[in-house]
């Protein structure tokens, strides 16, 4: 019989960690609604904290950010982590775990990925192969 656990985290992380990761996500993105965090940086910029990845002894929490429109992606997460141990403390407090797992950023470049995917599945190499591909079964 297959290990539980190890199903689970190959689909994204365990009920626990995906409970934890959206814990510390809802926590984050409440403290930017309420402008708790003051940095000119994070303050000038529409936020979205799209998605925080837990690892499995939850020990460190990866939260994706995105400027709004991708727009000064690298600074935000520089800004981001000038205020990391401020931010890793609030989290802490404000979500009921035994330790409060450490903290990175990342910008998170989803968006465009699919959109570099979007763009080369519509070229017109690819829609001649395809063509060529469906005249030849």
């Amino acid at each position: 019989m297959p290990d539980k656990h190890r199903r689970d985290s190959s689909h994204g992380g365990s009920q626990r960690q995906l409970r934890v990761g959206e814990l510390v996500r809802h926590a984050l993105a409440d403290m930017l609604t309420r402008g708790e965090v003051h940095d000119p940086v994070i303050e000038g910029h529409m936020i979205t904290i799209p998605e925080v990845r837990v690892t499995a002894d939850l020990r460190l929490a990866t939260i994706y950010v995105m400027p709004l429109g991708g727009r000064d992606a690298d600074q935000v997460v520089a800004a981001f982590e000038r205020h990391k141990k401020y931010l890793r403390a609030e989290i802490a407090h404000r979500i009921n775990l035994k330790f409060a797992p450490d903290i990175r950023f990342r910008v998170d470049d989803r968006f465009a990925e699919a959109e570099r995917i979007d763009k080369l599945l519509r070229s017109p190499d690819v829609k001649r192969d395809l063509k060529h591909d469906e005249e030849s079964e």
